[in-house]
């Protein structure tokens, strides 16, 4: 069995360690819901007819799919081994068991749109990493790369809900 540099096993851990950060706050914001209850939390609906509304591009719409778009990212660095088929199709699988405890736990709709748009941007991370991973024609490279804008980017949410929650931005969402 080869054994992995030290540097690589860092950048692994790094990786790993943001994609987790990554996953609890896409778990605090889908499921939990940024700890606000909503009206519409007690009832349980579905929809299954995909963009049933007049208007595709609607902003919750956008920010499904810009939600998303870390999991393309990270499977990609974290899944080399595995297929694109498989990796997008780990992003649909995750898309419907958040969507689906989001049923079971009357948090919100079991929406085959959100269903399609998750899925899109997990799509479009793939696409994301497809290109950055070519563009530097060097997998670790792309891979610091691609860590120091996740670092950044979790950095920067972490602290936005940070503020969020202790009420120092203009925005009210309690």
């Amino acid at each position: 069995m080869k054994k992995q540099s030290k540097p690589a096993n860092a950048r692994d851990r790094l990786t790993t360690a943001l994609f987790i950060i990554y996953l609890i706050v896409l778990y605090w914001v889908l499921i939990l819901k940024l700890g606000v209850q909503f009206s519409y939390m007690k009832k349980r609906s579905v929809n299954l007819v995909p963009f049933s509304e007049p208007a595709i591009f609607t902003a919750e719409n956008i920010l499904n799919t810009m939600i998303f778009i870390p999991l393309g990212l990270y499977a990609g660095i974290l899944f080399r081994k595995w297929t694109f088929g498989k990796k997008l199709l780990s992003c649909l699988l995750l898309s419907l068991l958040v969507e689906g405890l989001q049923y079971i736990f009357r948090l919100g709709a079991f929406d085959v749109t959100d269903i399609v748009t998750n899925t899109l941007g997990g799509l479009i991370g793939l696409l994301l990493f497809k290109g950055i991973d070519k563009a530097f024609n060097n997998s670790v490279r792309a891979q610091n790369f691609i860590n120091i804008i996740a670092a950044s980017g979790t950095v920067l949410i972490i602290l936005f809900f940070v503020l969020l929650k202790m009420n120092l931005l203009p925005i009210r969402y309690q």
